[in-house]
């Protein structure tokens, strides 16, 4: 298998992996504290298939600054550079405009970071030839 599709499965595989980890925790594990916290502020859960779809591109977006961040940077720091910037900055953004419900960070922050990892490491794994 050449280089330029090993990264795009690196990609894809990362990916599919940040999503599906993303429906779980969101949506398996949390749904039920994010209607009560939106409803709370008055407003309605957004959950209407479009809402679904822009998550999943946001998974492999997600996906794809991963990948560039592992060509530069050791597992552990791709790990954690990547969740930083996909979840500590969304996190930050959403509580500013109230709709964070503070209660899901407990099971959010390690759930993220494993995701951050094994999706890092799918990267390394996958497409180990980081001189592309």
């Amino acid at each position: 298998m050449n280089s330029s599709t090993r990264n795009v499965l690196a990609v894809m595989l990362a990916g599919l992996w940040i999503n599906a980890s993303e429906f779980f925790r969101n949506e398996v594990l949390l749904k039920t504290v994010w209607v009560d916290h939106y409803q709370s502020l008055g407003l309605v859960f957004p959950s209407k298939p479009l809402n679904g779809v822009v998550w999943v591109a946001w998974g492999f977006l997600f996906a794809i600054a991963l990948f560039l961040i592992s060509r530069k940077f050791t597992l552990v720091q791709t790990a954690l550079l990547a969740w930083f910037t996909g979840f500590v900055l969304m996190w930050v953004v959403t509580w500013n405009l109230t709709v964070l419900p503070s209660a899901i960070l407990v099971y959010a922050i390690p759930l993220s970071l494993l995701e951050a990892v094994v999706a890092a490491a799918l990267c390394f794994a996958v497409a180990p030839d980081r001189s592309d």
